[in-house]
């Protein structure tokens, strides 16, 4: 019977427990869905995979606002809070990164962007006005991946939920601004040091703008 000598043994052990290391941290820095804070810290944004395509809401935000620079006035009195931000954002291939539509509340403008994340921790985002005044910023990372569900998936059986989950509840306070570094945090992956705020948005698949769009 042929025995392997313990040097080559744990090396090896040692190289296969690396790998899986990598392998987890390679396939959790590709995954762009969980709450990430904006560049200017007044916002999260929650990002999740509906009906295969990737969207993104307001979750939480410093100050509540409705989005008044919308061009459809009919939308001019929804709160920004529940908003979605990132619209039908489709893989590219080959690469870590999804391209869609960005809506910017400041301007009431949809722009071509995209979305990459460079780490576990930041996600990249960019957007440019017909393919050119292009900008971006790095969202930092505060809760983890959202994992795949029928629900999330945008099961048809979940839409009759979507009327109800439309709408933030109108009393909900918003939250404090998160602490400063140092104070308890959720163990997900760039998080340390973030306080998390209640969740009043829940799983924005059954939002009824993004319930809507796909059914």
């Amino acid at each position: 019977m042929l025995h392997c000598p313990r040097k080559i043994v744990k090396p090896a052990f040692i190289l296969s427990v690396i790998l899986q290391a990598y392998c987890a941290t390679a396939a959790l820095a590709a995954d762009p869905t969980g709450d990430w804070r904006v560049a200017d810290g007044v916002a999260n944004v929650r990002v999740a995979q509906c009906n295969g395509d990737i969207w993104g809401v307001v979750s939480w935000e410093t100050q509540p606002g409705h989005d008044s620079n919308n061009p459809d006035a009919s939308k001019r009195n929804r709160p920004t809070l529940g908003m979605p931000i990132l619209i039908d954002m489709k893989k590219k291939a080959g690469t870590d990164s999804w391209e869609g539509q960005v809506y910017n509340a400041k301007d009431g403008q949809t722009y071509s962007a995209s979305i990459t994340p460079t780490d576990a921790d930041h996600l990249e985002i960019k957007g440019c006005v017909m393919g050119f005044l292009c900008g971006g910023e790095t969202w930092t990372r505060v809760a983890p991946p959202i994992p795949s569900s029928p629900t999330n998936s945008m099961a048809k059986g979940a839409k009759a939920g979507a009327q109800k989950a439309a709408t933030p509840p109108a009393a909900a306070p918003a939250a404090a601004p998160p602490k400063a570094p140092g104070t308890v945090a959720t163990a997900a992956p760039g998080a340390k040091g973030r306080a998390q705020p209640p969740d009043t948005v829940g799983d924005i698949c059954l939002l009824r703008d993004i319930a809507g769009f796909a059914h």
